[in-house]
């Protein structure tokens, strides 16, 4: 790791693990139906057909895997990681335990948190991000981390719009007068930072960009302003989208998924395998099928915010309550 390095801006946003799991299965359904349509790859076809403990990498029959959601788009500091999931898939009994990692977490080794190991990742050297955002998890949990994936949430628009956008039931009047504009941070007046957001009862037919804001919004006047209802309307984004590439005029279309595939490879970074893929896309398929229960754990209780700032360069983050190895054994047990 690098021992010095300076955190760029924080940037505060940050999608629920539900919602990131989601996302997760749709990229790797839509990677799935692409090479499985097109016929044109035997590593993938074979990776589904055989045993996934045999293809994928395994410690003590567990591949575990770090789902990094990348904010993107034109806002400063666009390669900061907006959420952190670790995925633990357990061989034998074909069950997924899912941890949602803080990004705030402070890293002795980076001198900097959690979320910024991406982009100094990507500043070393290309494609380096995933390397260093692996080995930051990995020395935060105590767990190796045999893949990653990073999703550019703003290129996850692209695909919202392939499919004829989505048709939301709005449940709750969302009215957000404080929605940052990207590249627009430090504008003056400061009025001119932000654009109001209104989502009227009722369906919605949205395309990619606003659907991402339906999603995103954080200051929405009321109930619609909690995480809770993001959370909600985060879910209800994923499911219509969901809904959409598996119609028939998506899945029979194969245009249109070969452009699915070209819009998710640009905005999806993976070290994943062709072969790999269809091995843990059968691993979904067979935990859906077994109906297993979905074992979810968080570090919440085991991380504070230190009064004195000044050796995390003044910065609000989260260190351990006593010490890391109580978090290595915490999410050990949990596993």
């Amino acid at each position: 790791m690098d021992p010095e390095v300076n955190s760029p801006p924080v940037v505060t946003r940050r999608l629920f693990p539900w919602v990131l799991l989601g996302l997760f299965v749709v990229a790797l359904t839509i990677l799935g139906f692409m090479y499985f349509r097109s016929r044109q790859n035997a590593g993938f076809v074979s990776g589904f057909v055989e045993n996934p403990e045999t293809l994928l990498s395994v410690t003590d029959n567990r591949t575990n895997i770090a789902f990094l959601g990348i904010g993107g788009g034109d806002h400063s500091a666009g390669d900061l990681t907006d959420s952190m999931m670790f995925i633990s898939l357990d061989h034998q009994t074909h069950e997924i335990s899912l941890l949602s990692v803080p990004r705030d977490i402070w890293v002795d080794t980076m001198v900097a948190k959690l979320n910024t190991a991406y982009h100094y990742g990507e500043q070393r050297r290309e494609g380096g991000g995933l390397d260093l955002a692996s080995s930051a998890i990995s020395e935060v949990l105590g767990q190796p981390v045999h893949y990653a994936l990073a999703l550019d949430f703003a290129g996850f628009t692209q695909a919202i719009d392939l499919v004829g956008g989505v048709d939301i039931d709005v449940q709750a009047v969302l009215d957000d007068k404080l929605y940052p504009i990207p590249g627009k941070e430090t504008a003056e007046p400061e009025s001119d930072r932000y654009e109001h957001l209104f989502f009227d009862l009722g369906m919605t037919h949205m395309d990619g960009a606003t659907a991402l804001k339906f999603a995103r919004s954080r200051h929405a006047e009321g109930d619609e302003g909690t995480d809770f209802a993001r959370s909600r309307r985060q879910q209800q984004i994923i499911q219509a989208f969901q809904d959409k590439l598996l119609s028939s005029n998506t899945f029979l279309s194969l245009d249109t998924l070969q452009a699915l595939l070209a819009s998710f490879r640009s905005s999806l970074e993976t070290n994943i395998q062709d072969d790999e893929f269809g091995g843990l896309l059968r691993f979904f398929l067979t935990y859906s099928k077994l109906d297993n229960s979905l074992d979810s754990f968080n570090l919440d209780e085991l991380f504070l915010t230190p009064k004195n700032r000044s050796p995390y360069q003044g910065q609000w983050v989260l260190v351990p309550v006593n010490n890391w190895e109580e978090i290595h054994d915490h999410v050990a047990k949990n596993l």
